[in-house]
């Protein structure tokens, strides 16, 4: 059985009534609106790894989205390959239930805005692989295990790839843990925000705050936050899974961040973390409860 074949009629979402050994989940589920965010905005490290893997990358998949007369469906492509312009090409990985244009084993070709997931399979274990990861999440918790099983991979809480940029809130957040990690303490200020986390602590106030207050509030912050590090170090992100697994978006300006640490020794943590988009792009104002 190949691995593709393997990951589905495993689930108990919403199957297709064409062929029920093929998994099925509405485009307005919104766990899956994000996993397939979550794939564009972390493809670059697919393409970087597909064209230099590492030890240990043993298996190599993309997903894409295939219309054809008003149906579309999102199909598997294995042996991807992308050109210099980066368009993609693969063989169609399972055999296609809504559209008839192209077949099972059939290599086709596609523009990059079609990719809707990319996975990875590292010493055996799930990397990417965002809309299996929806399914699986679907499933009640006693349920998912036996998914795993049937799938023969580790699915853990994943690593999740972002740029170290300011362009997303996990980029941002990525890029102060970046700066931890090189003990850069002006690169750590600057992907900060303590105006803005001033603004949002004072706004639980019962009397109107002046500009002024603020500005001694996110200098009294700043102040406070390389103290910590002065005293403390900086906290150490070493050979730490990353995993992002929720955005709370408050308004538009303003997302609060789930990040999950998974640990060398098998330890997780899990916090969240407010961000704020400044002219200037994505920053991180602190921890949320």
């Amino acid at each position: 059985m190949s691995l593709l074949s393997r990951f589905f009629g495993k689930s108990k979402v919403v199957e297709r009534e064409s062929e029920p050994d093929l998994v099925y989940i509405p485009n307005e589920d919104e766990r899956m609106k994000w996993a397939i965010e979550k794939a564009g905005l972390t493809l670059w490290y697919f393409e970087k790894s597909l064209k230099s893997p590492v030890s240990g990358q043993e298996y190599f998949s993309i997903k894409v989205m295939i219309e054809d007369s008003g149906k579309v469906e999102h199909i598997w492509l294995t042996a991807p390959d992308f050109d210099e312009e980066g368009n993609l090409f693969g063989e169609v990985g399972n055999e296609p239930v809504q559209v008839k244009t192209v077949k099972l084993g059939q290599k086709i070709g596609v523009m990059r805005s079609l990719i809707s997931d990319w996975m990875i399979v590292e010493n055996g274990r799930l990397v990417g692989g965002y809309t299996i990861r929806a399914i699986r999440e679907g499933l009640p918790e006693a349920e998912r295990q036996a998914f795993d099983d049937s799938i023969g991979l580790l699915v853990d809480a994943g690593s999740d790839y972002f740029k170290p940029d300011f362009d997303t809130p996990e980029g941002a957040i990525l890029s102060l843990e970046e700066a931890y990690q090189t003990n850069d303490i002006d690169k750590a200020l600057s992907c900060k925000d303590f105006y803005q986390e001033a603004k949002l602590m004072l706004s639980t106030l019962d009397f109107p705050v002046e500009e002024e207050m603020i500005v001694s509030t996110s200098e009294a912050l700043a102040l406070s936050f390389v103290s910590y590090i002065e005293k403390e170090g900086m906290p150490d992100f070493k050979n730490i899974n990353r995993a992002f697994t929720q955005r709370d978006k408050v308004d538009e300006n303003y997302w609060i961040i789930t990040e999950v640490c998974t640990y060398p020794d098998g330890g997780i943590s899990v916090q969240k973390l407010q961000t704020y988009k400044t002219a200037q792009g994505w920053r991180v104002l602190g921890v949320t409860s």
